[in-house]
C-alpha cells in the first residue's frame, strides 16, 4: 500500500475522502435501496475524517499507531458500499507508519 509522501499530499487525501463521503451521501439519497446501508457508517467515519483534516490544518496531528478509528468501519466494509475504500487505506497506513520520506523512528526524513 503507498503511504502519501508529503504532508501536502497527505492533507490532499483526508480532504477528497470527505468529499467521497458527500458523493456517497448523495448516492444513499439517490439509491437509498442499494446504498442504504451505508448509512450505518458514515457519521463515525466522516466525524474522524473531519477531526485528522482539522488536527492537520491547525498542526496539533500526529502520526503514530494505533490504525484511526474508522479502521473498524473500513475492514468490514465491502468496497461496494464504500466505494473510496482503498483510499481510507491508504490514509490509515500514512498515519500509521508516516510519510514515505520519513524516518520510521519519526526523527525526520531519511537520507
Amino acid at each position: 500500500m503507498r503511504r502519501a509522501r508529503s504532508l501536502e499530499e497527505y492533507r490532499e487525501l483526508v480532504r477528497q475522502a470527505l468529499l467521497d463521503v458527500e458523493d456517497l451521501r448523495a448516492s444513499i439519497e439517490f439509491d437509498e435501496e442499494f446504498m442504504g446501508d451505508a448509512e450505518t457508517f458514515l457519521d463515525p467515519l466522516e466525524a474522524t475524517l473531519r477531526e485528522l483534516h482539522s488536527s492537520l490544518a491547525d498542526g496539533s496531528y500526529a502520526f503514530s499507531a494505533p490504525d484511526l478509528p474508522f479502521m473498524a468501519i473500513v475492514n468490514a466494509t465491502d468496497i461496494g458500499l464504500l466505494p473510496f475504500k482503498f483510499q481510507l487505506l491508504q490514509i490509515n497506513q500514512t498515519h500509521v507508519l508516516g510519510l514515505v520520506d520519513e524516518d520510521p523512528t519519526g526523527h525526520g526524513p531519511q537520507g
